[in-house]
Parts: C-alpha cells; sequence; structure tokens
C-alpha cells in the first residue's frame, strides 16, 4: 500500500486546503472527517469519490437538489446500546428519530433520482427506509421532548392522581389564603413561592397563629413564610406520585431503550452515511468555491493536461485582494514525462510547480479542481516534493545537506508511476559540482520512467532537457520593456534568467553591472543572451499572431454580418414583389367588380350581374386551383411575416402615441373622416388594406391575405372610396 509522505503534505500546503474546505462541512463531526482527509492512491476509490463530488456539485444548478443532510452526532448512543440495562436518556431517542427521519428522506430521494446521481446512489443503496423508529419514538415522546401520558396505563393513571391533586392543593391554599387574610395575619404581599410550593406570607407575630410547615423567612424576619397544614399534606402525597411517576417513566424508557439494541448495526451504517454526505457536501460548496471541476482521467495512458490551472490558495486569497490571479497551462505525457522550467526569480516558477501538486493532491481526496473542462489528469502512487528551504536545525544539517538527504529518498522511492516536484534543483553547493551532480539525479529519474517538474538556473540542465527526447523545457516570460514576469508558462524552450536586467531593474548601479559582466566567462553571457533574444523573439510573434488572429475574427464577423443582412434583403425584395403581384390581382379583381356594380346600377338587372359574378368567381377559383403547392407555401409564409409586420407596426405606433402623450400638444390639421372602401395604412406602416366595416371606432381592414381590427386614431387615408349612384 503506497501513501503521500507529510512531508510533500506539508511542503504544498496541503492543510490549508482542508481548512478552508472543512469550513463548508454543516457538522462538527464533518469538519474533523475533512481535516483529517488524506490523498488516496487507490484508483477505483479516487474515481468513486470524485463522481460522488461531482454528481453532488452538479444538484447545485439543477431543479432536483439533494435534500439537507443535517443531523446531531448519535454516535455516543452506540455505546450506551451495547451495554446491557443501560438506559438512554429523553432527547437521544429524538435525536435518534430525526437523524432517522433525515436518512429515510435521502434514501426515498436518491432512489427516486438514481439516474442523475448513480454513485452517491451506491452510497444510500446499503440502507433501507425505516418505518419503524420515528412512530415508535412518537408514540412515547411528544412534540415538545416530554414523556406522553398514554405512554403506559400505569403513567396515565399516576398523572390524573397528581392533576386531581395539584387541583386539591390549589383550592386548599385558597382557602386558607381567604382565612388568613381576613383574620389580618398576612403581610401586603400575601403569598409567595418557595421551592416551587406556594406559602403564605404571615406576619410575624402572627406565626403561631398559622398551623403549617415553616418553610423560610425574610432577612428583616418580619415575615413568616408558611405552607398551611392541609396543604403541606397534600404535597407529601404529591412528591411520593411525582416519584413513582420518576420510576415509571424510568421503565418506559428502558423498554424503549431495548427496542433500539436491534437497531444499532442499522444505525452505525447510517450515521457513517450521513457523515460521509457531509465530507461530499463540503467537498462540492468548496469546488463550487474555486470554480473546481473533474477532469477527465486517463490511467491506461497516463498524462497531465492542465489548461487554465489556478492554486486555489492563491485563487481565494486574490479575491479576498481583489487581485487578477494568472492561471498555467501545462503538459506531462509519456512523450515529455519531465519538464524543465527555467526564467527569472518572482517569475512564478515556484508557484507553477506547487500548483500542479496542490491539484494533485486534491485530485486525489476527492476535490474538484480549479482547470478548463478540456483538462486530463492521471493518478500517482507517489507524490515526492523538495519545495523551500528545508533547513533542519533539530539534525544539525545544512539546506544542501537536507537536500542530498531528500534526493536519497527519491531514488530509492522513484518509479514509473512516481510524480516528483522539485523546485531550485541543485543549489546550495558550488554550481559547476552541484550542477554536475544534480544532472546525473535527473538522469537517474528519467531512466526509471519517472513524471515530474524541476525548476533550475543551470544551463546544464536545460541542455540536458534539450537533448533527451522525453524531457522538455519550458520558461516562465519575462517582459523585456517593463521588466516584468508576465506569470505565463512557455513549453519548448529554456529561459533566461534575467539577472543583469532584474539587477537593472532593482536599482543596482550600472557599473557594477558592467564590472560583473566583465567577470565571467564570455560564453555563457552569449548562451544567456541567446535565449534572453529567443523569449523576446517568442513574445513579439505571440504578440503578432494574437493581433492577427482577432483581426481575422473581426472580420468573419463582420463577413458573417454582411451574409446575414444580404439574405435578409434577398427574403424582403422576394416578399414585397409577391405582395406587389397579390396586390395587382386585387387591383384587376376590384376593377371588374366595379364595372359589374356600374353596369348593374344603369340597367338596374340582377340575373345579368349574377351570371358576371359566378364566372368572375369562377375565373378567379381557376386560377387559384393552378397555383402550385410550392406558391400557395411562399403565401401563407407571406401572410405570416406580413401579420408579424403589422404587429410591429402596432408595437411602434402605440410606443410614438405614448411619447406623443408626455410631450406638449401641438395643433394639428383635423383628420379626414374614415368611410368603408377607403383605402387606409397605419401610420408608419407599409402595407395598405380596405376598410370593410367600422364600429365603435374600430375599423376591420382587409389586407387580402388577411384581416385585423385597428382602432380609427392609429389609420392613415390613402385613397379614398368611390362614390357610387
Amino acid at each position: 500500500m503506497f501513501s503521500i509522505p507529510d512531508k510533500t503534505l506539508e511542503d504544498l500546503e496541503y492543510t490549508e486546503v482542508l481548512r478552508q474546505c472543512a469550513a463548508f462541512a454543516i457538522t462538527p463531526m464533518g469538519k474533523e472527517v475533512v481535516l483529517a482527509l488524506r490523498p488516496q492512491t487507490e484508483e477505483a476509490v479516487v474515481q468513486n469519490n470524485l463522481k460522488m463530488t461531482s454528481e453532488y456539485c452538479a444538484s447545485f444548478d439543477n431543479d432536483n437538489r439533494i435534500p439537507n443532510h443535517g443531523f446531531d452526532d448519535i454516535s455516543s448512543y452506540f455505546t450506551l446500546l451495547k451495554v446491557e440495562n443501560s438506559v438512554l436518556e429523553l432527547e437521544a431517542f429524538r435525536n435518534l428519530a430525526r437523524t432517522t427521519e433525515t436518512s429515510n428522506t435521502l434514501v426515498r430521494f436518491l432512489e427516486k433520482f438514481k439516474p442523475y446521481y448513480p454513485n452517491l446512489y451506491t452510497l444510500s443503496n446499503q440502507l433501507y427506509e425505516e418505518k419503524q423508529i420515528k412512530p415508535t419514538v412518537d408514540a412515547v415522546i411528544d412534540r415538545f421532548g416530554e414523556v406522553r401520558n398514554d405512554a403506559s396505563d400505569t403513567l396515565y393513571s399516576i398523572r390524573k392522581q397528581m392533576q386531581q391533586l395539584r387541583g386539591k392543593i390549589s383550592s386548599s391554599f385558597n382557602k386558607a389564603l381567604s382565612q388568613f387574610s381576613n383574620a389580618d395575619y398576612l403581610d401586603d404581599i400575601r403569598e409567595s413561592v418557595i421551592e416551587n410550593r406556594r406559602v403564605l406570607a404571615v406576619k410575624a407575630m402572627y406565626r403561631r397563629k398559622v398551623k403549617g410547615a415553616i418553610m423560610g423567612s425574610s432577612k428583616t424576619g418580619s415575615i413568616v413564610f408558611i405552607e398551611p397544614e392541609a396543604t403541606n399534606a397534600q404535597t407529601r402525597e404529591l412528591k411520593n406520585l411525582e416519584f413513582e411517576e420518576g420510576e415509571e417513566i424510568k421503565k418506559i424508557l428502558s423498554k424503549l431503550t431495548d427496542f433500539f439494541r436491534p437497531f444499532l448495526p442499522y444505525l452505525e451504517l447510517q450515521h457513517t452515511f450521513l457523515l460521509e454526505l457531509d465530507v461530499i457536501h463540503a467537498k462540492s460548496r468548496y469546488a463550487q468555491e474555486i470554480e473546481g471541476i473533474l477532469p477527465e482521467i486517463t490511467q491506461d495512458q497516463p498524462r497531465i493536461v492542465y489548461k487554465k490551472a489556478f492554486h486555489p490558495l492563491l485563487l481565494q486569497a486574490h479575491k479576498l485582494e481583489n487581485k487578477v490571479t494568472h492561471p498555467q497551462d501545462l503538459e506531462l505525457d509519456p512523450e515529455n514525462r519531465i519538464v524543465v522550467i527555467s526564467g527569472p526569480n518572482a517569475g512564478g516558477k515556484s508557484i507553477t510547480l506547487k500548483t500542479v501538486g496542490l491539484l494533485q493532491l486534491m485530485l486525489q481526496t476527492g476535490m474538484l479542481i480549479p482547470v478548463h473542462e478540456r483538462s486530463k489528469a492521471t493518478l500517482f502512487t507517489q507524490i515526492l516534493t523538495d519545495i523551500g528551504d528545508n533547513q533542519s536545525i533539530e539534525n544539525h544539517l545544512s539546506t544542501y545537506s537536507y537536500r542530498l538527504k531528500n534526493m536519497k529518498y527519491f531514488l530509492r522511492k522513484c518509479n514509473a508511476s512516481t510524480l516528483f516536484l522539485i523546485d531550485e534543483f541543485g543549489t546550495g553547493s558550488d554550481p559547476e559540482l552541484g550542477g554536475a551532480l544534480a544532472e546525473v539525479m535527473l538522469e537517474d529519474f528519467y531512466e526509471r520512467k519517472a513524471f515530474g517538474l524541476i525548476t533550475t538556473h543551470y544551463s546544464n540542465l536545460k541542455a540536458l532537457a534539450n537533448e533527451l527526447p522525453a524531457m522538455v523545457n519550458a520558461n516562465m516570460q519575462f517582459d523585456n520593456k517593463t521588466l516584468e514576469p508576465v506569470f505565463k508558462l512557455v513549453m519548448g524552450e529554456a529561459g533566461s534568467s534575467f539577472t543583469f536586467e532584474v539587477a537593472q531593474k532593482n536599482g543596482l548601479p550600472f557599473n557594477l553591472i558592467n564590472r560583473a559582466k566583465k567577470k565571467i566567462e564570455r560564453g555563457k553571457v552569449r548562451f544567456d543572451a541567446t535565449i534572453a533574444k529567443l523569449q523576446k523573439e517568442r513574445s513579439a510573434m505571440m504578440k503578432t499572431g494574437q493581433s492577427l488572429k482577432e483581426k481575422e475574427n473581426k472580420v468573419k464577423t463582420e463577413s458573417d454580418k454582411m451574409e446575414t443582412m444580404n439574405a435578409k434583403l434577398k427574403a424582403k425584395l422576394t416578399s414585397y414583389q409577391e405582395l406587389f403581384d397579390h396586390n395587382q390581382r386585387m387591383i384587376v379583381l376590384g376593377n371588374k367588380l366595379n364595372e359589374l356594380s356600374e353596369r348593374y346600377f344603369t340597367n338596374d338587372k340582377k340575373r345579368p350581374l349574377i351570371a358576371d359574378l359566378l364566372r368572375l368567381v369562377e375565373t378567379e377559383n381557376a386560377k387559384r386551383k393552378r397555383k402550385t403547392v410550392a406558391v400557395a407555401k411562399k403565401e401563407r409564409e407571406q401572410k405570416k411575416k406580413l401579420n408579424e409586420e403589422v404587429k410591429k407596426d402596432l408595437v411602434q405606433v402605440r410606443k410614438e402615441k405614448k411619447k406623443q402623450k408626455n410631450q406638449p400638444k401641438v395643433v394639428e390639421k383635423p383628420k379626414p373622416k374614415l368611410h368603408v372602401g377607403d383605402q387606409v395604412r397605419l401610420f408608419d406602416g407599409r402595407s395598405v388594406g380596405s376598410i370593410d366595416s367600422i364600429e365603435k371606432q374600430k375599423a376591420i381592414v382587409n389586407y387580402g391575405a388577411f384581416t385585423t381590427q385597428v382602432n380609427i386614431s392609429l389609420l392613415e387615408l390613402v385613397t379614398p372610396a368611390k362614390k357610387g349612384k
């Protein structure tokens, strides 16, 4: 069984992630479990945990949200249930009933929505809906947390006697109060309550006149508190009944405890289920907070492809400070197993290293990670880190000695399923000697087929990455103009340390920098300068490429707009042509009808008129029958478009009318009166129709293809109707 070393968890600040995640658990037990989580190395366990977290996270955005799973800690009751003749407290039964009801609700829900939450369902399928516990508890304990009167016949009888006796006590006390009050034996306050018993406030001088039990006196001694004799005897009898009530309640609760003993395995399973669900809920809420997702897990062919990967702790810290967090893109696969990251200090090398390591730990704990949805990941049995100073004061080890000890552990554990992360590899000793030792260790890691990331300033390690096929250089970009880091990782080439540029930016004198340049080998300066130059050229090319891509996207957008506009114009022209043809036919038909009506008014003969009308109708009908299906379809589309245009015109006109109401009134010319047969159109409209009828300031306007009812005030006259005689 493999496990992730504690040093790795410490180096990558894993416990801080757990602390942030634990804040989202809704129970104290859930918080404790989250804080105790550790990364897993078994693929099946990790995959199942990730899928459950992903399913729960998805429930936040759909209608089938998982019900509340809040519950009390009932684990302490399990120990008592295992002890023979033990009795649970009254509140324990209520907690057990509530927890069972919560569990039943979740079991029913996950059964119903099994297709949505298949992995969460497997978490609950060992449980069943328990229907005996709650009714049994409710039959004994009421909603106020008290034992019911009818919990047993004996208890019912005892409480009935107690109720009657309390009535007698009240009656006898009131009688004594009235008697001694009339005799003027009582103080102005008349009565009080001591030890939950009503007592008479008797003046001290009359205390021998009142028979009963003295319960106390006032501070000054002027008042003596006495319980009347009759009341005192009844109170003693009530105390006896209260003792009997307590004994009977113990018997009832003992019987109820015995009822729960066989349910102990179920209750333990139920508690485990609810606790695990709370942990999954905490992971899901944390994933929602950092916008985490489940990347594709490619275990058969190990591969890490992180796109837009964020360091979760840095992301949360920057959110609070309203700062920008820079994501990173990184890829590891069998062809590029080891990445050697170089570049200037404070450029983000260590953060990139920690981001990959921390995301890997989170993933193997069943937590979703803040990466792009097209990202891929794999699982490792070992994650080894060497990050930070690591100086050991206890063992009197220097930084370099401690790192060598750490490398010895790496060499013993490294294999094909290991991810190693080393910051500032080889530092702490003579650059040439330390660099050579680092080189041979890196070669050993390479031969063991391990996956890893290292950061370095050593040129020999950068050269090694260029020579070995499954090792690749990468660099953190640096803006040579502003001398500021860009926090962007570029794969495929080594980076310059920008030593002299950073020194210049921090204000070191030019003469010192120039003297330093003269002291080092010329070849080293030229090599570093060449790398810096390549970086600058790459940066310029990337900016140019980005600019060209933006222009290309802009041209494509404009082209799409033009195509859409042309299509709309073409459709509109076709529509107008068809509308024009239709109107022409309507005009011809109207002229023919006009001729028939003129002829009828002249000769006043109905038969010729009817014959001509029938011929006209038959001719028109024959024309319509000759129309193809395509034409008919076009007419329907035209009718629909025309109707929509009219509606749009109506909306526009209404808006204009509203505006006009808010504007000062202008004296307008009197509008012409509209009549049946007039050719009209809507204000600002294009379609012309004729009025078929007018009623109550509403006109039925015939547009040929359809008719519509319009307010007369919205119409303007185009052509008045011809008057016949």
